[in-house]
């Protein structure tokens, strides 16, 4: 098992590199959309090559942040049912959704993206947009991301096991949405306090 789990931490390395370098491409596209705002405004010209790097830029975040996400265990489920089990039930629901669900949806979408971002390469398929962009980048980039879904589909997959079997602690124990509240509603009392207390202090230094 320790030589899956090492696997499985170089994985989650590697997805959070990516995951929190992706970020900055949420600013650039941001500058891009600004600048193009501005330019289209003060001299009048705009480009759509523009227009198609900013969804570049976004395909590339959203992509690039997804397998990131799954590490993180941010991604959207439904709790009516999920929340209501034992941890060791949620255990082997994630199990069950990662092996049957995602695992294969991942290796398809790889599967078909592959040769489609090939087959834009090799042609030098261009935008229909005048003045666009390349469409092959496009593609890989969704490529790209959905083969390190896979890698970090696996890499949840060793963990859960690891889990399960007793191995390692859980990273992610469960919080239902209550228990969150509270959590959330006893951090922001204690920040209200601590902000009430140094404005007190700064009071008496002044006095």
């Amino acid at each position: 098992m320790q030589p899956l789990l090492a696997l499985a931490r170089l994985i989650d390395r590697m997805t959070a590199l990516v995951g929190r370098g992706v970020m900055w491409l949420i600013f650039i596209a941001v500058l891009v959309s600004a600048g193009n705002a501005i330019m289209r405004k003060a001299i009048n010209w705009s480009s759509n090559s523009l227009l198609e790097l900013q969804w570049y830029l976004f395909g590339a975040a959203f992509m690039g942040a997804a397998a990131y996400t799954l590490q993180q265990n941010e991604h959207i489920r439904i709790d009516i049912f999920y929340g209501t089990r034992t941890r060791r039930t949620q255990h082997w629901i994630d199990l069950f959704g990662h092996v049957f669900f995602l695992l294969p949806f991942v290796v398809l979408m790889s599967w078909m993206f592959v040769p489609y971002a090939y087959q834009a390469w090799k042609i030098g398929q261009i935008s229909t947009n005048a003045g666009g962009l390349i469409i092959w980048p496009a593609r890989a980039l969704l490529a790209a991301g959905f083969i390190l879904l896979i890698a970090q589909a696996i890499s949840e997959i060793i963990k859960k096991i690891a889990v399960m079997r007793g191995v390692m602690e859980d990273p992610h124990p469960f919080v239902s949405a209550h228990e969150a509240a509270e959590l959330e509603g006893a951090e922001l009392a204690a920040e209200v306090a601590r902000l009430a207390e140094a404005a007190r202090r700064t009071e008496e230094a002044r006095k």
